[in-house]
């Protein structure tokens, strides 16, 4: 069972979804939700910088135990998925700066995960960690409760992660 805290960040140039889950118990909480805006007439490299400055200052208020990011979905948009993975790219050097391990998970993972089906549609996941997980004060707008989701994820998932890499090590 995943002790401790996580936090889970759903990656972005424009906007950056961040929340902290703890599980001080047995049930998951939201402990912490974000949506970190850069604004579009900002150079590319300092709306990174915000991103890197939002992350790290999450990581120092919260002290999460471990980073979860979802990976991009390279789909036909090669410019936008290429300034995700930049954006994502700032997100992991936080934590790496911070000590902290980072777990990606695809959305496809996150979706099953939260809701049982890869192909959950936003309200479906937000319903979903409302009802079916217990969380309250889960946030409306899209990129924190991604956010939220992707942390609840690698709860849910930490566990297997590690039991598989040990099998495979032996």
């Amino acid at each position: 069972m995943f002790e401790g805290s996580v936090l889970g960040v759903d990656p972005g140039v424009a906007t950056v979804g961040l929340a902290v889950l703890a599980r001080p118990e047995r049930r998951p909480s939201l402990v912490f939700t974000d949506t970190v805006r850069t604004p579009s007439d900002l150079p590319e490299p300092q709306r990174l910088r915000r991103i890197h400055e939002a992350v790290a200052a999450s990581i120092a208020e919260h002290r999460p135990l471990t980073v979860a990011v979802e990976t991009v979905m390279w789909n036909r948009n090669t410019t936008s998925a290429m300034a995700v993975a930049r954006a994502t790219g700032v997100v992991l050097l936080a934590a790496a700066e911070a000590g902290l391990p980072v777990e990606e998970y695809q959305p496809l993972e996150v979706k099953m995960a939260v809701t049982g089906v890869g192909n959950a549609a936003k309200d479906q996941v937000r319903a979903a960690l409302e009802r079916a997980h217990g969380l309250r004060g889960v946030p409306a707008q899209p990129d924190a409760c991604d956010a939220v989701a992707v942390a609840l994820c690698h709860m849910l998932q930490s566990r297997m992660r590690t039991l598989t890499r040990r099998a495979a090590a032996r």
